[in-house]
């Protein structure tokens, strides 16, 4: 600092000579010093030349290489960029592309028979060398056929698992593996194998003959069966599982013991069951202690083959079997698969050889019904593929033939199939279903030939019934009346109020009785004790506490007397000398306190919006998630609703369903409850939508806390008659036109009437007395799409406030549609099959 100032003074033109002098030295000075600094600088690095080059080198690179470093930085930078960007086409590829390309195992389990070779006892041997020998030659064949094939690339593998005795010929059991692509799944659809070995069959076939040649092998063509299967069967039955059995009855007649237990961590058995060539197997569950849940976790499922293939399912027990079952297989193979679940199990019985029945029989038809016909090997289940035939005499010209059918009923067939099996009399077709109720088939003719065949793909249940022969010109006696169904009886009885007929044909398009109150003849029992004031002084509603004979349309008391008074179930009078009237009526009651005017703002078919707890039962059923059907809280556990929404396959699964309870608005349910099993009434009929109803059992019950927005709705009595003094609302969440894209957010209420059933049957004919009519003569309140298995509740004045489930929402012609009123089923005729499956 000082020497900068002293330069500066330096250029002083006004300095003298002393100045002049000192900035010379001190030039002089300053060249002194980098001169020494430099020698100085020489001379250390002289000393210690590798520090030197050290240090040099050290610093080189950082001045001359620093660009190049730069680019290094970037190179690795742009690699790492790029490295990320692969991974992560990569993994998207694997995701989307090569996942889907990757192979998976698909299974079938198949069977066919092999024509003109017989059976010897060494083929139930899997290790002797016949069956060695007999199985190596068909699996030959089989792979040769597939590898010959269109998805030759795609086979793997035929294994065969049994060989059993057919028809003279031999039954083959085998397995078939393909490793497929994804992708490339539909080109080993089920269909797609199964017609690999048909076509190959199908171009040898000669002289109408069904043997045709898979290549040299005698194969009969009706035979062959091909259903996917699963890999867990595969492995379970191929390779050995906990519980893989073979039995054999070799005695007609003898018994053959069968007992499985489960105590500690569940098991999963297979148990193949084979008798003597040309006999059939009788198999009888005597007890079967599992958990009930539609087969999901416990069951037991009979196949009429020696593999698990759906298309030979005998029968499935998905609940407790506490009588005695049994069934038949159309051949001496059967295979049980049993599956528990943990906990302490059983299942106790067993088999036996039996032989065949004969096909027909002759009977002579005497009065009074003195004769029997039965389902073939009755009281076992009706086995598929079974027929029958009945040739029946009457003594004289003037009589016919009189079938009289405890649990079944006959029709004449339609365009529509035979679903429990068909009969021909005198060259005419009817289809057989089965009923709650006794009908009579006449026919009128004096010999007469009836032919059953069964039609359906699994056993059935049985069926009986008494023969007879009958007047042809008065099949009725004098003074009685002949009924739809068949019947007879007594022309007194006619429109007496009581369904004598079985199916209201006695009660129907009857004039309605007059009232008589001033008469000294008895009151109509249409008006008697109905909870409805019919004469002015009030003379039909006295009295209404005596007992009295019992029928369907008086209070039965649970002492098992009967009272006059119809509607006497939780009306907050006692009624039956055990209080039993008054009993278990924590039921049916609104938790809501604020009026709506129920005739303000009434739109098409879904009607004005509901109130939060004003129809605490109303549940939504959502199927995978989806609004599907309605259905009503029953219990803490139960819900009912109708046996049309689960009858197809993927809709009987209860793990797809779920309960949304106490909701107003879609989406806000205060409980979502699991179903854990679902009851249909074992009579539904899926073309009539007679015996509509179902059950649903919760898996965890309702939390009580949320008792004031979730109640049971009441069960009415087996004797509830609804008057004009009841009002009766329809409920749901479905659309509210024919034509809505848009399901509502909000509950919806209509208010409709009860129509009679004359009239209802006036609008659609075949009307069941299992079945009622409600709605509007405009048609702009109905229930429609979405509402099915909802309630259709009901009060009476005098109830206190009191809804019983009078309907469940069930079918119609549209929706909404003037003069078409919407078709609900009965539930006070299922009230004793409700409380049979409920009440434990």
């Amino acid at each position: 600092m000082g020497t900068e100032r002293e330069l500066t003074s330096g250029d002083d033109r006004d300095g003298n000579a002393g100045d002049t002098a000192s900035v010379k030295d001190v030039t002089v000075e300053v060249a002194t010093v980098d001169h020494t600094l430099q020698r100085l600088c020489t001379r250390y690095n002289g000393r210690s030349r590798a520090r030197r080059m050290s240090r040099i080198r050290t610093q080189l690179p950082r001045k001359s290489w620093a660009p190049l470093w730069n680019l290094q930085n970037l190179t690795i930078l742009i690699t790492v960029v790029v490295f990320v960007v692969v991974v992560i086409v990569w993994s998207l590829l694997w995701v989307f592309i090569f996942r889907r390309e990757s192979n998976s195992g698909v299974y079938f389990a198949g069977m066919f028979r092999v024509a003109n070779v017989d059976f010897i006892p060494e083929y139930r041997q899997a290790e002797s060398h016949e069956f060695v020998s007999m199985a190596n030659k068909i699996q030959h064949v089989v792979s040769s056929v597939y590898r010959m094939s269109s998805v030759s690339k795609l086979y793997k593998l035929t294994a065969i698992s049994d060989l059993s005795d057919n028809k003279g010929g031999l039954l083959v059991h085998f397995w078939m593996v393909f490793v497929v692509p994804r992708l490339k799944t539909p080109a080993v659809c089920e269909e797609c194998v199964g017609a690999i070995l048909r076509d190959s069959v199908l171009t040898s076939l000669r002289n109408r003959s069904s043997v045709g040649y898979l290549l040299g092998l005698p194969v009969d063509i009706d035979s062959i069966l091909v259903n996917a299967a699963l890999r867990s069967d595969y492995t379970s039955i191929a390779a050995g599982s906990q519980c893989v059995d073979k039995l054999y009855a070799s005695l007609p007649g003898s018994s053959v013991p069968l007992n499985v237990y489960s105590s500690w961590g569940g098991l999963s058995c297979y148990i193949k069951l084979t008798s003597t060539p040309g006999s059939l197997i009788r198999l009888t569950i005597t007890s079967l202690h599992i958990e009930p849940s539609d087969c999901v976790s416990d069951a037991l499922t009979m196949y009429d083959a020696l593999l698990p293939m759906r298309g030979r399912t005998l029968y499935r027990v998905c609940e407790p079997v506490s009588q005695s079952l049994s069934l038949v297989s159309t051949s001496n193979v059967m295979l049980l698969s049993l599956r528990m679940t943990q906990g302490n199990k059983h299942f106790r019985g067993h088999f036996q050889a039996i032989a065949e029945e004969l096909t027909y029989v002759e009977i002579q038809a005497e009065p009074d019904f003195s004769g029997q016909i039965t389902s073939p090997f009755y009281p076992s289940l009706l086995p598929p593929q079974c027929s029958f035939i009945w040739r029946f005499q009457t003594p004289h010209i003037a009589l016919g033939v009189a079938l009289k059918f405890h649990n079944y009923v006959l029709k004449l067939k339609d365009i529509a199939a035979c679903e429990h099996g068909w009969w021909k009399v005198k060259e005419i077709i009817y289809c057989g279903s089965y009923i709650g109720h006794t009908t009579v088939f006449r026919i009128p003719d004096t010999t007469a030939e009836v032919e059953f065949r069964s039609s359906s793909r699994s056993s059935d249940q049985p069926f009986q019934a008494e023969s007879s022969s009958f007047n042809i010109s008065q099949p009725c006696a004098e003074g009685h009346f002949l009924c739809s169904t068949g019947l007879c009886v007594e022309k007194t009885r006619r429109c007496d109020g009581l369904d004598d007929c079985q199916d209201e044909s006695d009660e129907v398009f009857c004039a309605r009785p007059s009232k008589n109150c001033g008469g000294s003849s008895p009151l109509h029992p249409l008006y008697m004790c109905n909870g409805e004031r019919d004469c002015n002084d009030g003379r039909d509603e006295t009295n209404c506490t005596l007992e009295t004979s019992c029928s369907d349309i008086r209070y039965r008391c649970n002492s098992g007397s009967c009272i006059l008074k119809k509607n006497a179930r939780c009306d907050g009078v006692t009624d039956c000398s055990d209080h039993s009237d008054e009993r278990d009526c924590a039921c049916g009651r609104s938790s809501t306190v604020k009026k709506v005017d129920s005739t303000s703002g009434l739109r098409v078919v879904g009607g004005i919006n509901a109130l939060e707890g004003e129809w605490p039962w109303q549940v939504s059923l959502h199927f995978s998630g989806y609004l599907y059907c309605g259905a009503s809280v029953l219990s803490s556990d139960w819900l009912i609703s109708a046996a049309h929404c689960f009858s197809r396959d993927r809709l009987s699964d209860p793990r797809q369903w779920s309960a949304h309870l106490g909701m107003l608005y879609q989406g806000s349910a205060r409980h979502v409850a699991e179903i854990q099993r679902i009851v249909v009434h074992e009579y539904y009929n899926r073309l009539t939508f007679d015996y509509d109803i179902a059950l649903l059992q919760l898996r965890s019950p309702w939390p009580p806390s949320l008792s004031f927005l979730i109640q049971p709705v009441c069960l009415p009595a087996t004797s509830q008659t609804l008057t004009h003094a009841h009002r009766c609302w329809v409920t749901g969440w479905g659309y509210r036109s024919e034509e809505d894209k848009t399901l509502p957010t909000v509950l919806q209420k209509a208010e409709v009437s009860v129509l009679d059933q004359s009239e209802c049957k006036r609008r659609y004919g075949p009307v069941s007395p299992r079945m009622l009519c409600a709605g509007v003569p405009s048609g702009q309140r109905d229930a429609c799409r979405g509402d099915s298995g909802g309630p259709l509740s009901c009060s009476a004045p005098g109830s206190e406030g009191r809804w019983f489930l009078t309907g469940i929402v069930s079918w119609g012609a549209g929706c909404g549609r003037p003069n078409l009123p919407g078709v609900y089923t009965r539930v006070n005729k299922f009230t004793t099959w409700i409380q049979s499956h409920i009440v434990t």
